[in-house]
């Protein structure tokens, strides 16, 4: 079933990791053998030849780039102008690719559905370059204004204010402040060119502060359940409730510290801990007891976000075993036309309005 994830970080993995996501996973991981710089190594899920064989056809691909203060002990970058730059490479990589016929970049209504028309067309899906959706995580590279109208032009679509710690324009995940005004001067600029608001890594104070403020499309593209996982990092019923009702989709996220309660990074296995794809339904099915249906939900992964298969479901090999969530949907009740949402459905028409 032709399905769209809504977060994946292919640039952070094509630069930073130095992967060449063109190649099979397979190969990707042989190459790491030994490497020990990064706790995922030999463990990659993604690659652009795994999405074709999912039938991944839409994604939403990421830019990142962190600004840290000198107190802030989390990595990054020393200057909003760096930061910018990391981004900017970031970009060349997904530009080289759409030159190389590997992927399609989707800025409006016309190239989407230009796209899908392509994706869907026969059968074999081996040379068909995937779609994407640009979407900054994080606010810190936007060094003024004018250089989120400039990410615009080079088709910035959706934008998630905070990352993780104190952000300049946001606090995110393990901190806690309301939007500076710079940060709400951000966010009407957003709404002023039309990229939507993704409240993924919002705290709960600037989460609230930006829905208010914010009056176009909201989604969140890789978030969780706070109520079967207490952390700050996840979304409270309430939280919910307010996306639903504005319209939102909010995405599975599959990373496990985000699926177990108690979980030790370093040291908690997925097995062990019994995390598996129906681990990440459960989520699903919580926002879909909250809203009292099947709108509102999708797929956001993450995976590969830092992680790898040593922090993701253990019934998940690669990427493309998302091709397992329909048949994991039916047995849980859920009817085909429900099934279509959550794999693309949702998604699709939330683009559709947004950009009609």
């Amino acid at each position: 079933m032709f399905t769209i994830d809504a977060h994946l970080d292919l640039s952070m993995n094509a630069l930073e990791w130095n992967r060449d996501l063109t190649r099979p996973v397979s190969e990707i991981n042989a190459r790491e053998k030994g490497m020990t710089d990064k706790p995922d190594r030999g463990n990659a899920t993604v690659s652009l030849p795994e999405l074709r064989k999912g039938n991944i056809g839409l994604v939403v691909a990421t830019q990142i780039a962190r600004f840290v203060a000198p107190d802030n002990s989390l990595p990054g970058w020393h200057s909003p102008e760096q930061a910018w730059a990391q981004t900017q490479g970031q970009l060349a990589w997904y530009q080289a690719m759409v030159e190389k016929g590997e992927m399609n970049q989707i800025r409006n209504i016309t190239e989407l559905e230009a796209h899908l028309a392509n994706w869907n067309q026969g059968d074999d899906k081996n040379q068909k370059p995937v779609g994407f959706i640009l979407s900054l995580e994080g606010a810190d590279s936007i060094v003024n204004l004018n250089y989120l109208e400039k990410a615009y032009e080079s088709g910035l679509r959706a934008l998630g204010p905070a990352h993780y710690g104190p952000g300049r324009y946001a606090f995110g995940t393990d901190s806690s402040a309301p939007l500076s005004n710079q940060g709400k001067d951000l966010v009407k600029k957003m709404d002023e060119l039309g990229i939507i608001l993704d409240a993924t890594h919002l705290c709960d104070l600037a989460f609230w502060d930006a829905l208010e403020i914010y009056q176009g499309p909201v989604w969140a593209s890789h978030n969780n359940c706070r109520a079967l996982v207490d952390h700050n990092r996840q979304f409270s019923d309430e939280m919910i409730k307010a996306l639903i009702d504005r319209g939102a989709v909010i995405g599975a996220a599959f990373d496990a510290w985000m699926l177990s309660p108690g979980w030790v990074r370093g040291k908690s296995t997925p097995k062990e801990r019994n995390v598996t794809l129906p681990t990440v339904l459960d989520h699903l099915d919580h926002i879909c007891q909250i809203a009292g249906n099947a709108n509102h939900i999708g797929i956001g992964s993450d995976l590969d976000g830092a992680f790898g298969t040593e922090q993701c479901p253990s019934d998940l090999e690669t990427i493309a075993d998302l091709k397992k969530i329909p048949e994991l949907l039916q047995r849980r009740g859920y009817n085909a036309s429900d099934i279509e949402k959550v794999m693309h459905g949702n998604w699709l028409n939330f683009l559709k309005k947004a950009w009609s």
